[in-house]
């Protein structure tokens, strides 16, 4: 599909939820489905793999690159799969469920984006292989996705005022808090409890992958074929990142790289990584619109449903609007584990920080108002706006940033810990 936006950019694919048999003309020829993954209570079917790896071929198509071979491919599809799936199933046990409301509001939000109307956007989707009906089933399972990782990884990072202030005062805080880079990498893996030898492997392999790149091999070939990264059937591509939101010692070195430079094999944790630098873009002096917000969060759980979360945020609102104090409410009832204690102050934030859902409500309410309750992926939110400024540069502001760096650095390391924890917990039988 060639649109401004390409939709692949915008969907990255799922689990499709229908079983596709196989077709032809002759009837009497028809291709059998079978599973190809255990995973703990679920299956995955040799249909949604197929169906995969088909989406993944025409996007590696689309951006030029050389396939890698057809096993390589489908280990690499059938992995990525079997993480989707034990997150679903956790999501499933959770109890997270996406409205149809939910859902559409996605949709559209996708669509408006990509500057198109809902009749072009299937239209678009159509161009690119996929039904509308499948399309939302994807959003609605990176929906179940992301709500999951909300819960179990975002909630746990917390961030100290010593921290911003230090990271305020470092070389690596006044340099990434002005450019952006544009990244990719390439993950050997190393296992948990790995032996001395099978670390020095991976070590060997890394070098290997290293000296390929420096004769000349392409980064993003390499990376669908032989890098263990979730991103590697994207070539590797991480988007445009903050040097300081990744683990060290990434943060120290990417100032001094230049665009198209890559770096040696870098141990981490989870394995040796290489880094290669893109673009980078930024420094600029700019001026930002700023909102002085507080908030009230109610979450649903396995003792409250939707419904009767959705009547407390309610209630909260009316005595909100019959005068009690709004500090007061949030100390009481606000279930945001930073803010409660402040009486759900988000002190001065910059919009784009926020979820889609908060920024539009909060772009609707006036200052010194109060939201009717609303929905985001966190649960339910009341909110109300004390003022709103333009800054550049300004010192709340740049703590601000600050956080939401150091924010985004722990997530990223606590979603490759978790990722890699509940695939190793989990019971996983490849039948390929």
């Amino acid at each position: 599909m060639n649109v401004k936006i390409k939709l692949s950019d915008c969907l990255r694919p799922l689990l499709l939820g229908a079983v596709f048999l196989g077709t032809t003309a002759q009837a009497e020829v028809q291709q059998i489905d079978r599973v190809v993954a255990i995973v703990d209570t679920d299956v995955v079917m040799q249909s949604q793999l197929n169906q995969r790896v088909r989406e993944v071929q025409q996007t590696i198509a689309k951006r030029g690159d050389t396939l890698p071979p057809e096993h390589v491919l489908d280990q690499q599809v059938l992995e990525r799969l079997i993480i989707e799936n034990i997150q679903l199933q956790m999501g499933d046990r959770s109890g997270i469920r996406i409205t149809d409301e939910e859902l559409n509001q996605a949709v559209g939000t996708i669509a408006q984006r990509n500057n198109m109307t809902l009749e072009q956007f299937r239209g678009a989707l159509e161009r690119d292989g996929l039904s509308y009906e499948d399309a939302r089933e994807q959003i609605r399972r990176e929906m179940v996705i992301s709500r999951v990782r909300q819960r179990r990884v975002a909630e746990r990072i917390q961030v100290g005022d010593q921290e911003i202030a230090n990271f305020l005062a470092s070389e690596s805080g006044k340099l990434q808090l002005s450019v952006e880079y544009h990244l990719a990498n390439i993950q050997v893996r190393v296992a948990d409890g790995a032996s001395s030898s099978e670390i020095q492997a991976a070590d060997r392999r890394a070098k290997e992958l290293y000296q390929q790149l420096q004769q000349g091999a392409d980064f993003a070939q390499l990376a669908i074929a032989s890098s263990a990264s979730e991103t590697a059937l994207e070539g590797g591509d991480m988007g445009w990142r903050k040097a300081a939101q990744l683990p060290a010692p990434f943060d120290a070195m990417i100032g001094a790289m230049t665009p198209g430079e890559v770096s040696e094999p870098i141990r981490t944790p989870g394995g040796f990584v290489l880094l290669k630098l893109l673009e980078k873009r930024g420094g600029d002096s700019q001026v930002r619109d700023e909102v002085h917000v507080r908030h009230i969060l109610i979450k649903p759980s396995e003792i409250r449903s939707e419904q009767e979360t959705k009547r407390l945020a309610e209630r909260i609102y009316d005595r909100v609007i019959a005068g009690e104090d709004f500090s007061e409410l949030a100390k009481d009832f606000s279930e945001d584990p930073g803010t409660a204690l402040n009486g759900g102050d988000l002190n001065w934030i910059d919009p784009s920080a926020l979820v889609p859902e908060f920024r539009a409500v909060m772009a609707k309410t006036e200052s010194g108002e109060t939201s009717k309750p609303f929905k985001t992926s966190y649960g339910w939110h009341v909110l109300q706006v004390i003022g709103r400024r333009a800054t550049d540069g300004s010192e709340e502001f740049r703590k601000q940033q600050a956080l939401n760096v150091l924010r985004n650095r722990k997530y990223e390391e606590e979603l490759q810990t978790w990722l890699r924890q509940i695939r190793d917990e989990a019971y996983v039988e490849t039948k390929l």
